[in-house]
């Protein structure tokens, strides 16, 4: 009787009554998101060192990082035009072909700088992949469900980390190039796969066969032209501007982070490499818990004190891993637990805010916008962090705790949403905003 108490409460979580009433898009994006999220987390922890180990040098990462990003503000920038003419699905279907597929096979044979640096360049296309991809996600969903299925796209993500020690158990027994080839190999083939997935189970929204009706005699020249009417636009949102500031900041502490946290506690905490796919799997757990448990406890707080939270946690992680002593894998976990639980509170807001403030009219070009623009301010952050780590492995960490203290003020300042039962597939934005 207990175990059926347990199953009929379970599925009245707001999570998955969520899942349950949203069967189209949605419910399809996100349960296809561990055929992305498998391989990456598999591979994600020892990425950087599959280069280090090949003789790439710190500065060469950084550079590799910040050259790719000057490409993705090209790829991102052309990403509503491209999405707006082909097309939610299919522009979301090319991403994943070319922006995952076609660079993992690069990634499984690199062994120089160039080849690296091929496979990242194809990787930015997977930039116009992401203004695609959340049309698709979200604009045939009710505005109230937003912060809902951005949870389950992070939770999507998180349930294939637990899959990590696969890669560490290998690594141990095969060194770190032989695996991570394959398993770059591995990602290809799921990418393949959720391109075919796409293809046949999820559909064109409404306000993407309205785009693609309204741009069919429309030239790419003319769209880029209107850029100059939409620019400006975008930039006295004040409301947008704020959550991009946010968004950049957590791009460029992500950037650092995802690049430079396994040679900081390899190569200066000297801790071992196959403990790297564990700190993964605690983040993931630790995320899981508290978006499962927590979060749908949070909506009376709304969307401010729970990210500014996030953000003051933020800051604290990293200056906790710059006092980490030398070989202390408690401070690496407590490290590891906090950012799991910053991230829980920011990040789903954050994509949640910045669609609420978005014009459905307009949302692919100005998603595209959004996304060039924290691509473009972030670009020269991996040159620099990479320069820091030449320096000292501490240093990229001291630059992420000073930017937290940004990202602090500016959430303060940031106002709440309103919601009403609309869709966010077109018309005017219903969605107000109070302080």
């Amino acid at each position: 009787m207990n175990t059926v108490k347990k199953i009929k409460t379970l599925r009245k979580h707001p999570l998955i009554e969520l899942l349950v009433h949203n069967k189209g898009n949605p419910r399809t994006l996100i349960m296809m998101e561990p055929l992305w999220g498998i391989p990456y987390n598999l591979i994600a922890p020892y990425a950087t060192l599959y280069m280090y180990t090949q003789g790439i040098t710190d500065v060469q990462i950084g550079l590799i990082l910040s050259i790719a990003m000057f490409v993705q503000v090209f790829f991102s920038f052309f990403g509503g035009i491209i999405t707006d003419k082909l097309g939610r699905k299919f522009t979301t279907m090319m991403g994943d072909f070319f922006g995952w597929s076609i660079a993992c096979l690069i990634w499984a044979i690199s062994g120089n700088f160039w080849l690296f640096l091929i496979a990242v360049l194809f990787n930015s296309f997977e930039q116009i992949n992401q203004t695609a991809w959340y049309c698709l996600l979200i604009e045939d969903a009710d505005s109230k469900d937003l912060l809902g299925i951005y949870t389950w796209v992070n939770i999507g993500g998180l349930v294939a980390i637990f899959f990590a020690p696969i890669s560490g158990l290998l690594i141990s027994s095969f060194t770190v190039i032989p695996v991570v080839r394959v398993l770059y190999l591995v990602f290809a083939v799921n990418m393949l796969i959720k391109v075919i997935i796409t293809y046949r189970h999820c559909d064109e929204t409404r306000q993407g066969k309205i785009r693609m009706a309204e741009t069919k005699d429309t030239t790419v020249i003319q769209m880029l032209y209107e850029y100059k009417d939409l620019i400006p636009k975008v930039l006295k949102n004040k409301e947008i501007v704020k959550v991009l500031s946010v968004s950049v900041v957590l791009y460029i502490a992500n950037l650092v982070s995802t690049n430079f946290f396994s040679l900081y506690v390899t190569q200066r905490l000297g801790i071992a490499d196959r403990y790297l796919a564990f700190f993964p799997i605690l983040n993931a757990a630790v995320m899981l818990i508290f978006m499962i448990g927590i979060q749908h406890r949070l909506e009376a707080v709304k969307f401010r004190i729970p990210m500014w939270i996030g953000l003051v946690l933020y800051a604290s992680c990293s200056l906790l891993l710059i006092l980490a002593p030398i070989g202390s894998i408690p401070f690496i976990i407590i490290y590891v637990f906090a950012t799991a639980v910053a991230s829980a509170l920011v990040v789903p807001r954050k994509d949640a805010l910045l669609q609420l403030n978005i014009n459905p009219k307009e949302r692919a070009r100005i998603n595209a916008l959004i996304m060039s623009f924290t691509i473009a301010f972030a670009s020269p952050f991996g040159y620099f962090a990479g320069w820091l780590s030449s320096i000292d492995r501490r240093l990229p960490f001291v630059f992420t705790f000073t930017i937290f203290f940004t990202a602090i003020i500016i959430v303060g300042r940031i106002r709440d949403p309103e919601f009403t039962s609309t869709n966010l597939e077109g018309g005017d934005t219903s969605e107000t905003v109070s302080d």
